[in-house]
């Protein structure tokens, strides 16, 4: 471990989820103060780049669909869905960002007049998911569960499970070449610093010296390898450039690295459908 608390170290299923837990449920309304104008009461957005799905449509025609929302923070993309006509479940593992999901429910955030439709939510670990076996026809993941998990082979196994044959499943995580980069948006963060192919996750530790918060690191083959051993079917891999006159810094996603180096990477991924008797 650094002296600044921050060190790169193995960490287990068990002291991932409860460190990101806590962390997330001490950062929410910082989180949602600084990011949900961006992100807005009820609105659909893949990434740092602003790639928002009513344009992009990835998820395809959602009206009538079921949908699962994986890792919904306060909700706003599965009340975008809504809005389409979706039937949507989401969840997260943070109490506290379930909780700014019912207060946009409840009208009390400024915004885009969204409040009033209440968006079921639940707290769950995307590593063991509260639903039966296909009863989704549509998974998503905007930067949700999958950076903060220790054990991906089980989402995408969970994710397989509850979606019925032929469903979709669609999620963004930080493009993987952005590990071997400083998370700077200045100049500093355009020349590499650590292998590409070191996955000791990113950890910040607490006073007590224990993981407060824990981010893991797959390559892209990593990536591809889970969507592929759970049984899914990799269909299509987006990577957002950077928009002309987006000029907002969000971490260490900037105009300036958008310009030079890929930030998100979005995996289409489909249940095969089960073939004729």
């Amino acid at each position: 471990m650094s002296p600044d608390g921050v060190g790169r170290q193995r960490v287990g299923a068990p002291t991932t989820s409860r460190a990101n837990r806590s962390w997330w449920d001490g950062a929410a309304d910082e989180y949602q103060a600084e990011h949900g104008a961006f992100l807005r009461d009820a609105g659909f957005v893949w990434c740092p780049e602003g790639l928002d799905e009513a344009d992009a449509r990835l998820l395809g025609d959602v009206a009538g669909r079921d949908v699962l929302e994986i890792g919904c923070g306060a909700g706003q993309c599965g009340r975008w869905l809504a809005g389409q006509g979706a039937r949507v479940a989401a969840f997260d593992l943070s109490f506290r960002q379930l909780q700014h999901s019912r207060r946009i429910d409840s009208g009390g955030a400024a915004g885009d007049g969204s409040g009033g439709a209440e968006l079921p939510v639940v707290q769950a670990d995307a590593e063991a998911l509260p639903f039966a076996d296909e009863s989704f026809d549509l998974a998503c993941s905007a930067y949700g569960a999958l950076p903060f998990v220790a054990d991906p082979a089980a989402v995408f196994a969970e994710t397989r499970r509850v979606l019925r044959p032929g469903g979709r499943f669609v999620f963004s995580v930080s493009h993987p070449i952005r590990w071997a980069f400083p998370d700077d948006p200045g100049p500093h963060g355009l020349t590499s610093d650590r292998s590409y192919f070191d996955r000791a996750p990113y950890v910040e530790f607490g006073p007590d010296g224990q993981p407060s918060y824990v981010e893991h690191h797959r390559t892209m083959a990593d990536w591809i390898g889970h969507v592929v051993a759970s049984g899914l079917a990799l269909t299509a891999l987006t990577e957002p450039e950077w928009p002309d006159g987006h000029d907002r810094v969000w971490g260490g996603w900037s105009p300036l690295r958008g310009r030079h180096l890929p930030g998100t990477a979005i995996f289409t991924c489909v249940k095969p459908a089960r073939s004729a008797a």
